[in-house]
């Protein structure tokens, strides 16, 4: 009789059948490795070369304008012209904004006109370049002198009289007090010529003076530079001094850095500044114009400056950015691909083989030139490191492929 309990083992000898078949069909089971894991991953390997880097002091800073100038009229009036904006590029010379001349060049006829009647009252041409008179020569001087040498002439004949009894002893005092007034009429001739000599000096200022408050009315540009800001318009009346354009150098530009003092003595005029601006790959190269006498107290820092050319104003005033001093040129260095150096939480390696395994070792990098990283301390030169190696960890079986 067939039961529950039948029914339960011939469904089992089924399964056993079925499995058996499967596997057959499968085939026979991997062997394992012959070291019994994985496979060893493939890496490519460099030596640590030997080269040379410059050795720099790494420092931050600000570029700043050579020279910065806001430039004014010297005189009052309403603005004519103004040839130059935000931004705009200038010579040395070059004209800015120029004033209405007209009250100027009025107040130069009227000067011109007061210098030619100063020249006048001393026998001078009207128009002429020099003021020079003597006072002897001058006209009014010549008359008094003659009226003197009329009166001495008088005085000599009315004496020779009086002795002959021909002329009265009233003749003679009238003759005397006659020459007297003639020599007073001389010295005031001459203090009358000392005077208009110096009304013709005024006068010939009061023409200087004017004319060059009219070349004021033109404003022109004390060096080559760009204009940082513009705050005057066309129409507007200003007084004399008021700010109408701001203007600064571009080239060179003026880099103040601040060097440790453990790095002070390393730093000497002369020697090469290379800038990188922040957010650009370029590099403008400059070098250490001026060096402070004294130590900061306050921070512990010496002040450097430095002059980067700038001809062709790729480089803005204000812009931020990092700065190598080079204080030693071409020195000998350990160089590894950047490719081959490992991060991770403050921690900085490389990886070497050994026994076919993955060695950790730790770094300590210095300056970064290129695709090429300086290795201060942790290998030596010929050392096989890694090249990129991405997730491998110490411990891995590993093998060597090719390498760059």
């Amino acid at each position: 009789m067939y039961t529950f309990s039948s029914a339960r083992i011939i469904r089992s000898i089924l399964i056993g059948v079925v499995l058996s078949g499967a596997a057959a069909c499968r085939g026979p089971a991997p062997a394992a490795s012959a070291a019994g894991g994985a496979e060893p991953r493939v890496v490519r390997v460099e030596p640590v070369r030997s080269g040379t880097l410059n050795r720099t002091i790494t420092l931050s800073g600000a570029l700043a304008a050579e020279e910065q100038a806001v430039l004014s009229t010297k005189v009052a009036g309403r603005i004519q012209t103004i040839v130059v904006d935000l931004g705009s590029s200038v010579r040395q010379g070059q004209e800015i904004a120029r004033l209405d001349p007209t009250d100027f060049e009025l107040r130069v006829s009227q000067a011109a006109a007061a210098l030619q009647q100063a020249r006048a009252r001393l026998g001078l041409p009207p128009d002429g370049e020099h003021d020079h008179v003597t006072v002897a020569e001058a006209a009014i001087v010549r008359q008094a002198q003659a009226v003197l040498d009329e009166a001495r002439l008088s005085l000599d004949r009315t004496r020779t009289f009086v002795e002959r009894g021909i002329s009265s002893r009233a003749e003679l005092d009238a003759a005397e007090a006659a020459f007297k007034v003639a020599e007073g009429r001389l010295q005031d001739s001459i203090e009358e010529v000392h005077s208009r000599r110096a009304i013709l000096a005024q006068r010939r200022s009061e023409l200087e003076l004017a004319q060059e408050q009219l070349s004021a009315t033109m404003l022109r540009a004390p060096f080559d530079g760009r204009v940082r800001e513009r705050t005057a318009a066309v129409g507007q009346y200003t007084s004399a001094g008021t700010p109408l354009v701001t203007l600064v150098r571009v080239h060179p530009l003026r880099l103040r850095l601040e060097v440790p003092e453990r790095e002070a003595q390393s730093v000497q005029l002369g020697q090469e500044v290379q800038v990188t601006v922040e957010g650009e790959q370029a590099v403008y190269a400059g070098r250490v114009a001026r060096i402070s006498p004294a130590i900061s107290e306050d921070n512990r820092t010496l002040l450097v400056e430095a002059e980067i050319p700038n001809e062709r104003g790729l480089l803005r005033p204000g812009a931020f950015v990092r700065a190598n001093i080079v204080i030693e040129a071409a020195a000998p260095a350990l160089l590894v691909p950047a490719s081959a150096i490992v991060s991770f939480a403050g921690v900085t390696k490389v990886f070497s083989i050994a026994d076919g395994k993955a060695v950790e070792r730790r770094v300590q990098p210095g300056r970064r030139e290129g695709a090429s990283v300086e290795i201060v301390q942790g290998l030596s030169a010929g050392d096989l490191i890694v090249i990129e190696p991405g997730s491998l960890v110490a411990g891995e079986a590993v093998r060597t492929g090719e390498g760059r």
